[in-house]
């Protein structure tokens, strides 16, 4: 038996995943369902597109409903204890300035699952984590990005 992938998150993260997972299976599977009924009355399926589209969109919902159960079923869940406070660690969040003279950023580490850029949070498999992770406030570290290598130096972690 193959063993599963972990899938770390906050709990937030978790609850959200919960949320979503729940409106899949009582509300969209039931609109899914209704569309495919209603397609049905057109006439021939060999040339319904409505019928054809609302079966791709049920198959995509029931895709997404198993890969939430597994998520779900695999969380870890991060706690942030603060006996490695100084420490960039998953679930922290941490703010780096890019050398010589960038500006600030801020992203808050997280695992794949909630991982989402625009809010500042990035994955713990993404290039910038990977080099950030296990590091302290004041360390400069070198990123390999898509565009090249890039120098930051850490200036508060929380």
């Amino acid at each position: 038996m193959a063993v599963e992938k972990s899938y770390y998150m906050t709990q937030e993260g978790k609850e959200k995943l919960e949320k979503e997972l729940e409106y899949l299976k009582t509300d969209r599977r039931q609109e899914v369902v209704e569309r495919i009924k209603i397609a049905r009355d057109f006439g021939d399926l060999s040339e319904n597109s409505e019928y054809d589209a609302a079966k791709d969109e049920q198959a995509f919902v029931e895709q997404r409903i198993t890969q939430l159960e597994k998520m779900i079923r695999n969380a870890v869940i991060i706690e942030n204890d603060d006996a490695n406070a100084d420490t960039v660690a998953l679930g922290k969040s941490v703010t780096f300035v890019e050398l010589p003279n960038g500006e600030e950023e801020t992203y808050t580490i997280v695992g794949s699952a909630e991982a989402d850029p625009f809010e500042g949070k990035i994955s713990n498999d993404s290039p910038m984590a990977k080099s950030l992770l296990g590091q302290e406030v004041g360390s400069e570290v070198t990123v390999s990005t898509p565009g090249g290598d890039i120098q930051v130096k850490i200036l508060k972690i929380s």
